[in-house]
């Protein structure tokens, strides 16, 4: 039976990896297939393909691709073989065209860092068995796919309880990593980088109950959202002894940011205090497999933007910064880095309702777009497939009217943007306004690839 089981998995690779060899070379570029064909003549293939691979999971609602992508910086100054998948890729077929594109040399330490969507963990770990898992965050995100926070919380719990000995490496500032009780080993991390006050979170904060008592949270230290230094006043439940810390912020503008963490200065080429959360879980990960703090800033510090998160494409004459927004926490965060921008600029906001966005666009009233009315920004483009609702929505925040431009199509919108008043030009986009975006400016000319950063 163990000899067929064999020919089974080297025929699904052989299979797998030729049919990848013909995408890229006729047709310059990969796609799940490679896999889906691998899974089809061995459905337990990842057994054989992932077996020599130190395998690190990142999930959460937000953060995850640039956790992993800063991850994978770090330990490629560290390890000869760190392999990844690109973003979307984060189904079981994705996972193992991923393993089929890998070239690790014999006796290299060889190194699996993959982002896999919350609903998908479950599934992948039947597959694969994780060393150390990274929860970033959990915040209401497409409640169509995903449902409430604790729903979502159970998904990735028991995605985990898959591998019972990895270590999960949590976020400790969110009170839902401490809520139950794992099977598998926990760490956290997190900031500490106040002075302690006594505080709550904004009345319109979800997750701020114990979950113990119900009793409403207090905060000795927050940072936004739901994140921070909590406690119940009503009963022993409070934010767990941090593993590892973040104890100063030394300065974060709209385009970077520095601070220390375990006594060790580094910065990041990105803006915004969420992203400054990617890092600490990075950072994290690395000290974790004891990579020096050198190789930590070296990685830290690799300046080429992830798909959507603060990349920077010339359009014409337009600087445009083009950041994935998908719900309203994340919105926030990124409305306070721009808010941080020393020069004047034009905003485009793009909403689509398709399945991978979420098809509820209730979300947007959550978001603090009232802030943008304070900014001084001279024109706004509502677009995507939604336009009238992103319209609406912006002039209940109070963007005047006559300063608030209407487009239908992405290709109208790519004109438009060429006739904004400034040079720079924020572009907040739902997931697949950013792909359909992207995909016009690469055949355009504009960019180069376009679907994804594969």
């Amino acid at each position: 039976m163990e000899d067929i089981m064999g020919i089974r998995s080297t025929a699904a690779i052989l299979v797998g990896k030729s049919s990848q060899w013909l995408l890229k070379t006729f047709f310059k570029g990969g796609s799940s297939l490679p896999g889906k064909l691998a899974l089809r003549i061995d459905p337990k293939v990842l057994d054989q393909l992932a077996k020599d691979y130190q395998v690190v999971v990142i999930t959460g609602t937000n953060g995850k691709t640039l956790t992993t992508a800063l991850t994978v910086n770090i330990l490629r100054q560290e390890f000869d073989s760190v392999l990844t998948n690109p973003t979307g890729a984060n189904m079981v077929q994705g996972i193992v065209s991923t393993f089929l594109s890998a070239k690790a040399k014999k006796g290299d330490t060889k190194f699996a860092v993959l982002e896999i969507d919350e609903a998908s963990l479950r599934e992948v770990t039947k597959y694969i068995k994780p060393e150390l898992f990274v929860f970033t965050n959990i915040f209401r995100d497409q409640m169509d796919r995903y449902g409430e926070i604790y729903t979502t919380y159970k998904l990735i719990v028991e995605g985990a309880s898959q591998s019972p000995d990895a270590l999960i490496l949590a976020n400790g500032d969110a009170p839902i990593f401490h809520s139950v009780k794992t099977i598998n080993p926990q760490k956290f991390y997190g900031f500490d980088h106040l002075p302690d006050k006594e505080q709550l979170a904004h009345y319109n904060t979800d997750n701020v109950l114990c979950p113990n008592c119900q009793h409403i949270l207090h905060y000795k230290m927050l940072t936004y959202a739901n994140l921070g230094k909590y406690y119940c006043p009503n009963c022993s439940f409070k934010r767990p002894a941090l593993d590892y810390r973040l104890t100063e912020l030394t300065a974060m503008t709209n385009k970077q940011a520095s601070f220390v963490i375990d006594e060790k200065p580094y910065q990041i080429e990105v803006g915004g205090l969420y992203n400054i959360y990617n890092a600490l879980a990075a950072t994290a990960v690395a000290e974790h497999y004891h990579v020096a703090p050198e190789k930590i800033r070296a990685g830290l510090a690799y300046d080429e933007k992830v798909f959507g998160r603060q990349e920077v494409i010339h359009i014409g004459e337009k600087e445009c910064t083009l950041v994935l927004v998908k719900n309203p926490v994340g919105l926030n965060q990124v409305i306070d880095m721009i808010g941080l921008t020393p020069d004047s600029f034009s905003l485009v906001c793009l909403l689509n309702a398709n399945y991978a966005d979420g098809i509820d666009v209730s979300w947007i009233w959550d978001g603090n777009h009232e802030a943008f009315a304070d900014m001084e920004i001279p024109a706004v483009i509502a677009g995507g497939d939604r336009h009238k609702d992103m319209a609406l929505r912006l002039t209940v925040a109070g963007i005047p009217a006559e300063k608030i431009t209407e487009v239908a199509s992405i290709d109208d919108t790519i004109q438009k943007i060429q006739q904004l008043p400034t040079k720079h030009v924020y572009i907040l986009a739902t997931y697949t306004a950013v792909l359909q975006l992207r995909k016009r400016l690469a055949e355009k000319g504009f960019i180069k690839g376009g679907m994804s950063n594969d």
